[in-house]
């Protein structure tokens, strides 16, 4: 087949067709997205305004919101520009900063679920000794390994990816720049690189993925052993809003990264991609202001100071 010119552009053929329904489709993820930003930009701003939220928790909780804001940032403004003005080329340049980006912001938020699993872990099974054992430097640390791993695999890929010649059929039958994606366009045997993808895909879900796990496992049996109903209440209700959100994303990264390729449709991939990209990101405040006392008391105070500020 024939090879294309390594510096022409990449088509993006989106997620939405121009119908109707596609149409209003278009008009719900728009709005969504908005929200998304809005929502993550509040509960960022509350845990910088409120004394009372900083804490460990709520700063990797911050970091979380802000991961969430910049994968929005990345793949909703590129798509709703080519579905309107039916601009859907992207330069090698750009989609391998949408690879880098956003598995960087994958892998970083995977390592940060891992990292919130274990502040909930030593608040739970040592709440005496929380304040040493969570302080702010193990805490900076887990924040910046988590940006760093991410940003070591996104790296990896995305220089991978592009390495490789491609076709000339170069449309991606997809709303933003993803590496599985784009292994299928190359021109050349991608086995070896497919499989070392898979087995960091795998490292980067999976270990963090095990420190959760033994992390509530303990977390779990600590519970069970506690005598006052109302303190087994206060820990699942101090836990629940992160298990939740670590069920989203797990279950959309799994489906998309940990997948043999034989198993893999283009559409299913697109709306799966579209769940963990624009709809997650819109959860996770909800989630955690919803279910969070201390996150709807902050809420209240700020809209309290904004009121009284309000001219008589």
């Amino acid at each position: 087949m024939e090879k294309r010119n390594a510096t022409s552009d990449f088509i993006l053929l989106g997620l939405f067709k121009h119908t109707t329904f596609h149409l209003f489709l278009f008009i719900v993820v728009l709005t969504i997205s908005m929200a998304s930003l809005m929502g993550n930009a509040l509960l960022i701003l509350l845990i910088h305004r409120d004394h009372r939220l900083h804490t460990p928790m709520y700063v990797l909780l911050s970091q979380l919101s802000l991961m969430d804001m910049m994968l929005v940032f990345t793949i909703v403004p590129k798509m709703a520009s080519g579905f309107l003005t039916g601009k859907k080329s992207i330069s090698p340049a750009g989609c391998g900063l949408q690879i880098f980006v956003s598995l960087t912001l994958g892998g970083g938020e995977s390592f940060l679920l891992a990292a919130m699993s274990c502040d909930r872990y030593v608040a739970v099974c040592h709440p005496l000794r929380y304040s040493i054992l969570m302080n702010w430097q193990l805490c900076l640390q887990m924040t910046m390994g988590s940006w760093f791993m991410g940003a070591a695999d996104g790296l990896m890929q995305a220089v991978a990816t592009l390495s490789f010649p491609f076709c000339s059929a170069h449309e991606i039958n997809h709303f933003f720049c993803e590496a599985p994606m784009m292994v299928r366009l190359a021109c050349a045997d991608t086995l070896v690189f497919e499989n070392i993808m898979y087995i960091c895909c795998v490292l980067m879900l999976l270990v963090p993925f095990s420190l959760i796990l033994i992390s509530y496992s303990l977390i779990l049996a600590a519970v069970l052993h506690m005598h006052s109903t109302e303190a087994r209440k206060k820990a699942f209700a101090t836990c629940s809003s992160h298990l939740t959100v670590v069920g989203l994303f797990y279950g959309a990264a799994i489906f998309i990264y940990m997948r043999p390729k034989s198993y893999r449709s283009a559409n299913h991939d697109k709306v799966v991609s579209a769940f963990y990209t624009i709809f997650t990101p819109v959860l996770n405040p909800l989630i955690y202001s919803l279910r969070n006392n201390e996150v709807k008391e902050a809420l209240k105070r700020w809209l309290g100071k904004c009121t009284n500020l309000k001219p008589q």
